[in-house]
């Protein structure tokens, strides 16, 4: 056995002894992805190996397959109670290197786009490399023209700076050039069939009658392009006709699209596929490394066929699992629709999943960069949620969020019988960090209450008084603490009367408390932090003139 068929062996025994004796190929070959990162490039050749080997492996009876992991046990035992987090190390030489983040400008970034915008950028940092932002507006109908703002804006919020920004819209002459190259080599050429025709000859793994075209009748055609309608024809990279993937074989490179482009409207009207324009800027612009999600690996198979054909140089092609993202809404086709028909609010609605309306409702931006870092670049999928996300922003903002009052639905109240007259009641912004000092509440006998709190019942308001509430009557009752624990009372919060302020949450499902807050929270600024004591954390939107518009953020 060599070392590729002895570390397939080995992972066939483990799935085996998970599966009462019996190997999956696939399962297998995933083990192997997942975890030997060095291997994911011999994807190819580990295929038809895993298949001879679990077929191997699954011969053996349950006791031969135990024999033989005990000769592997400690090397098995390490591999499975290692648990692969964090970026690991970029394959492939660390000198010059070159990364690149490429969304499609239909919109501000989302979580989604995090996942590749991080390891990019966190790559490019960690080698002293270089980080390009490459927009990819090919596509007229999926441009969203205020995203050529926004995504800069979305990246410099995550702490993302790209070392140069290329717009692949005004590179359509290069682009031309390099198809021109391909058809003067003889490998592409121009398809005049229908695409029904042409998909049925292609499942059939038959090639189109265009194929033997000269390149001089390519070159003909090519040249009539510009006056074709849409449909008309399209210019193929030819491939392996024969390719078990149909999607693979002979791919179309350009197009016409007609509709305008809000860059340049109709100055061209030949257009790149997306794989072709991505292969070519990927080489002309030096990338070293290719980090995309695993749903791309038949766009690799399809550029590395144009890599060979140019006889360039191809870079290290990394892809990575799905994230799967609970309860969070991400479609920025469905946003969009929700904006213009007035569900959402705008980009920064609180139920979407985009950076603006995380960063609007006071998740430090750090919190995404490190769990995507964590989540890193494996193949295996990974989950995410609010929880995960919330659990990691605690850790940011409680130490700088200060606490505040605030009652819902306030209610006034006056106790009968206080006669204590007027006295401040000094709370600490912070229990955690007493050199901030303390918020002053005034008390006189006045307070406002949360309606939810007005029950019967003895209760204390929190360092000022205990009261005996008795259906619309409040009396006074005692102002020690300790006589409150021995009678049970339930401490809620108040507001002063005579010191307090209009607030507004608008909470993360988009549905808004109203009340009052302590007179302190006037002297924060847009953008600050805080942490409401019943509510959660908050950030501080709007100052109107009489009310404060707060974004909850979470518990």
């Amino acid at each position: 056995m060599n070392d590729l068929e002895e570390i397939v062996y080995k992972h066939a025994l483990l799935n085996a002894a998970k599966h009462k004796g019996s190997a999956n190929p696939g399962a297998v070959i995933g083990s192997i992805m997942a975890q030997e990162e060095e291997l994911r490039s011999r994807a190819k050749e580990i295929g038809p190996i895993a298949g001879k080997i679990v077929a191997q492996v699954n011969n053996l009876s349950v006791e031969e397959q135990e024999a033989e992991m005990a000769k592997y046990d400690v090397e098995v035992k390490e591999r499975k109670q290692k648990k692969e987090t964090g970026l690991q190390e970029l394959p492939g030489s660390h000198e010059n290197v070159v990364m690149r983040f490429a969304p499609n400008p239909s919109g501000p970034l989302h979580l989604g786009h995090a996942r590749a915008a991080v390891p990019n950028g966190e790559y490019a940092k960690r080698y002293g490399g270089k980080l390009i932002l490459r927009i990819e507006d090919t596509d007229p109908k999926r441009v969203f023209e205020p995203a050529y703002k926004m995504i800069p804006e979305d990246l410099e919020w995550l702490g993302i700076k790209p070392d140069e920004v290329i717009y692949q819209s005004d590179r359509f002459d290069i682009y031309y050039d390099y198809a021109e190259q391909l058809i003067k080599k003889g490998a592409a050429y121009m398809c005049t069939c229908d695409s029904a025709e042409f998909k049925e000859l292609k499942d059939n793994c038959q090639a189109c009658p265009c194929r033997d075209r000269t390149v001089e009748e390519n070159m003909e055609l090519w040249n009539k392009f510009e006056e074709m309608d849409a449909g008309e024809a399209v210019l193929r990279v030819k491939t392996d006709i024969k390719h078990k993937n149909p999607a693979i074989r002979d791919w179309v490179a350009m197009r016409i699209v007609e509709e305008e482009h809000p860059r340049f409207g109709h100055k061209y009207k030949v257009y790149p596929m997306m794989n072709f324009s991505v292969a070519v800027d990927d080489h002309l612009l030096g990338m070293t490394h290719v980090l995309r999600g695993k749903d791309h690996l038949a766009n690799t198979e399809k550029q590395k066929y144009l890599y060979e054909h140019m006889g360039w140089d191809m870079p290290e092609f990394i892809h990575y699992g799905r994230l799967k993202m609970e309860d969070i809404a991400l479609s920025t086709s469905k946003a969009l629709e929700g904006i213009e028909n007035g569900t959402y609010s705008g980009w920064d609605d609180p139920r979407l999943g985009t950076l603006r309306a995380i960063a609007r409702r006071g998740i430090d931006p750090r919190t995404i960069y490190e769990l995507i870092t964590e989540i890193g670049v494996k193949m295996a999928d990974s989950a995410i949620s609010w929880k995960k996300i919330y659990g990691l922003n605690r850790n940011f903002i409680e130490p700088i969020a200060n606490r505040y009052f605030f009652v819902e639905n306030p209610c006034e109240i006056t106790v009968d019988g206080y006669e204590g007259g007027k006295v401040d009641i000094e709370r600490p912004l912070h229990a955690d960090h007493e050199d901030r000092g303390n918020r002053i509440l005034p008390f006189d006998g006045k307070a406002y209450l949360a309606s939810e709190d007005f029950k019967d019942g003895i209760v204390r308001l929190m360092d000022a008084v205990n009261v005996d509430i008795d259906g619309d009557k409040v009396s006074y009752n005692s102002t020690s603490f300790e006589e409150a624990r021995d009678l049970k009372a339930r401490i809620i919060q108040w507001v002063p009367v005579e010191d307090n302020v209009n607030v507004k949450i608008v909470m993360d499902d988009a549905s808004v408390k109203e009340g009052l807050g302590e007179g302190a929270l006037a002297d924060l600024e847009v953008g600050d932090i805080v942490q409401f004591e019943r509510v959660g954390f908050a950030r501080l939107d709007e100052i109107k003139d009489d009310e404060l518009v707060f974004y909850f953020a979470h518990k």
